[in-house]
């Protein structure tokens, strides 16, 4: 798996890393499973499944709640990682070193928008800015999760 840096991230927490075999390695953003909480269940696609860009294909649930996992590209699932379905809690501790499913598409072609790390750190905060900046007039503030914003 490639660096965190060259992930390419969806506005639906969905992250996306193309290895040098043409797989694509999916799972869920830090955001995401710091939003979700404790994860204890993960519903996976199924294999060989065909699947569209942008569709809802598996599920992720905790404690708190239960998300949609979306497929950031169309292809097939040609993989699952076994690891997480016998223990989901491991998305929590490692949500960059543990991916969910692979997808085989030879060509990485995101749904509109996705983001490099540093400008989906951007979109986290921006809620939270816009908040402030309402309350506060400041042009630029540090979010809850310590990034400026």
């Amino acid at each position: 798996m490639n660096s965190q840096d060259t992930f390419k991230f969806a506005e639906t927490h969905e992250w996306a890393d193309q290895e040098d075999d043409g797989l694509i390695w999916v799972g869920i953003s830090n955001h995401a499973q710091e939003a979700l909480g404790d994860v204890m269940f993960f519903q996976a696609p199924k294999l060989d499944q065909q699947v569209k860009q942008g569709e809802a294909i598996a599920v992720i649930e905790s404690v708190k709640a239960a998300s949609d996992i979306h497929a950031p590209v169309s292809g097939e699932i040609v993989a699952l990682n076994e690891e997480v379905d016998a223990s989901p809690e491991l998305v929590n501790e490692e949500p960059y070193g543990i991916w969910l499913f692979k997808i085989n598409r030879p060509l990485m072609r995101f749904l509109y928008p996705t983001r490099c790390a540093l400008e989906f750190r951007k979109i986290l905060c921006r809620p939270w800015r816009l908040i402030i900046k309402l309350k506060w007039g400041r042009a630029q503030l540090t979010s809850e999760c310590g990034l400026l914003c």
